[in-house]
């Protein structure tokens, strides 16, 4: 038995065995042509009047499920486009295995199918070829870092879905116990508390691939359900758990990629990213820089926080200028002005407020204002990136890797009207837990690629008055630490090891290795915007057996007027 991309012209002469899905037939009235397809190729199928598979192969269809023998022999016509090209497969012997109706999507080639049907199909989907490699692409990728961390001397331990809800962060997804009627079960938004567990059980280090539910809004690089590298480790400091971190990365590239990364990455601090690119996840795959801006003289601006981008040799309509300010004021920008000097002429929504030219000849200047600087400049930053894909500033063939470390360790929450943990509880500081909680510095870094997150960690607080501190710095009293956290302050008492590692989003790196710009191309059966899965029609409702049985009432949802 060979595949569908194995013969060449080395194996003419072979009687071979073929199973596959017919993906074309043409029948040329003497001969009939049949593409068979299997996840790894195409082979041509040839039929001849005189042989007996003949007659059935008038009867195939698209999606017929075959098997076929027969010899391999020089094809007449060369498809150069198919490594198979040279060969095809004269048919002596046909089976058929299973018919198949037309299908609602094509799958031997892309079709214009709107996601939603694609997706609704998704076991048809599933069958494209450039589906099957993004899977594939998945596989090996999971299998590269897994041999990483092997022989980094790491142990692949499992961790439990059924846990404790500990309402830090995003909601949890929230599981009823049927025996302890109105007690839930939360699913895990991380492993974060079990990882920690198996560092005071004495095992250094650690990994699985954890399965994560996160109850948060759905776009194009998150789902409600994730697969994270989960890594934890004893004994090692940030420069030892970033450094192995960079190996894996650099061995996972140059086994599935064939790629060299070259390290160790740039460390970028915190504030430096936000004053210098609007992010915590720069892309320096462009130049394109924030800056202050020292203009004066206008009353709209007086007392506000003023930066710039500066653009050289560009244009930019009136129209693009308002779609910027619509982008801006998305990301917590208050204003944007801008001013344009070309041919000794300044001009620009400012450009009435100055007798001579602030910018330079052939400049173009963006200033966007507002009352915060971290505001102002996340808001320019989603401007800086919106520039980049206008004037066509990225060179997709960079891979572009970096550290974003020295984060807050806390950031004040409107919603909540307190300091909340940036990171999560259990991340220990660079300057301790006295003076002011805005100038705490977390023990915290970020992998970033290409301006995305792909993996975020920290050095852990692994001494339980340190922890219980930590606890009271976000406003906990002690009935809410006990029954939240409890058993990890009790365990911290007992000879807890210094430890830290990271969690990595394997369904991001997979987007990115795969140079996809949607997450659900490299998910198997993934959800739609909308949170639904519409192959499954899941979540559903369920009978008034079951929910008796939980002790819940469904409170039905007034109808709105």
């Amino acid at each position: 038995m060979v595949n569908n991309n194995e013969l060449r012209k080395k194996d003419i002469g072979r009687i071979v065995t073929l199973r596959g899905w017919v993906s074309k037939r043409r029948d040329l009235g003497g001969l009939i042509f049949v593409d068979l397809r299997d996840y790894h190729g195409i082979t041509q199928l040839t039929f001849k009047p005189e042989m007996k598979s003949y007659k059935l192969a008038q009867t195939l269809k698209a999606e017929y499920v075959i098997k076929v023998t027969g010899e391999v022999i020089l094809r007449e016509s060369i498809n150069k486009d198919l490594p198979t090209g040279d060969i095809e497969v004269l048919v002596n012997e046909l089976t058929i295995l299973n018919e198949s109706e037309p299908l609602p999507i094509g799958v031997g080639y892309d079709d214009n199918a709107l996601e939603e049907t694609r997706l609704r199909y998704r076991y048809l989907d599933l069958r494209k070829p450039q589906q099957q490699r993004y899977l594939i692409k998945r596989h090996e990728i999971t299998q590269a870092i897994r041999t990483a961390l092997l022989k980094e001397g790491f142990f692949e331990l499992e961790t439990p879905i059924l846990g404790k809800s500990t309402p830090e962060g995003a909601r949890d997804f929230l599981v009823p116990s049927r025996l302890y009627h109105g007690s839930f079960y939360a699913l895990p938004q991380s492993p974060q508390l079990y990882k920690q567990l198996y560092m005071v059980s004495g095992f250094e280090k650690y990994f699985q691939f954890a399965k994560c539910f996160r109850d948060e809004d759905l776009r194009a690089d998150r789902q409600l359900e994730f697969t994270q590298v989960d890594i934890e480790c004893s004994f090692m400091n940030m420069d030892e758990i970033l450094s192995m971190c960079e190996r894996m990365i650099s061995y996972t590239f140059k086994e599935v990629l064939n790629i060299d990364l070259k390290t160790p990455f740039l460390r970028l601090p915190y504030k430096e990213a936000i004053s210098l690119y609007g992010s915590d996840k720069p892309d320096l795959r462009y130049d394109l820089k924030l800056e202050d801006a020292n203009i004066t003289g206008m009353p709209f601006l007086e007392g506000k926080i003023v930066r710039k981008i500066t653009l050289k040799g560009v244009n930019l309509t009136r129209k693009e200028i308002d779609a910027l300010t619509v982008e801006g004021k998305k990301n917590h920008l208050e204003g944007l002005a801008y001013l344009k000097y070309d041919g000794n002429n300044l001009s620009g929504s400012i450009s009435k407020f100055f007798n001579t030219s602030p910018i330079n000849e052939g400049e173009l200047v963006l200033y966007g204002f507002g009352d915060d600087f971290e505001r102002v400049s996340t808001g320019l930053g989603a401007i800086r990136r919106a520039l980049a894909k206008h004037f066509n500033l990225i060179d997709e063939s960079v891979y572009s890797f970096l550290w974003v470390v020295d984060f807050p360790l806390l950031e004040y929450s409107l919603e909540e009207d307190r300091f909340v943990a940036r990171h999560h509880p259990f991340t220990s500081s660079k300057n301790g837990l006295d003076g002011n909680k805005e100038d705490l510095i977390a023990n915290a870094y970020d992998m970033v690629l290409n301006g995305y997150e792909l993996g975020g960690g920290s050095i852990r607080i692994h001494n339980a008055k340190e922890q219980q501190k930590m606890f009271k710095l976000l406003g906990m009293d002690e009935k809410t630490i006990q029954t939240q956290f409890g058993f990890l302050v009790e365990a911290l008492k007992y000879g807890t090891p210094p430890h830290g590692g990271i969690a990595f989003g394997l369904d991001r790196i997979v987007m990115l290795m795969t140079k996809t710009n949607n997450i659900r191309d490299v998910i198997a059966f993934p959800k739609i915007q909308s949170a639904r899965d519409i192959m499954l029609n899941a979540p559903d409702k369920v009978s008034k057996e079951q929910l008796e049985e939980l002790g819940l009432i469904i409170k039905e949802a007034k109808d709105e007027a």
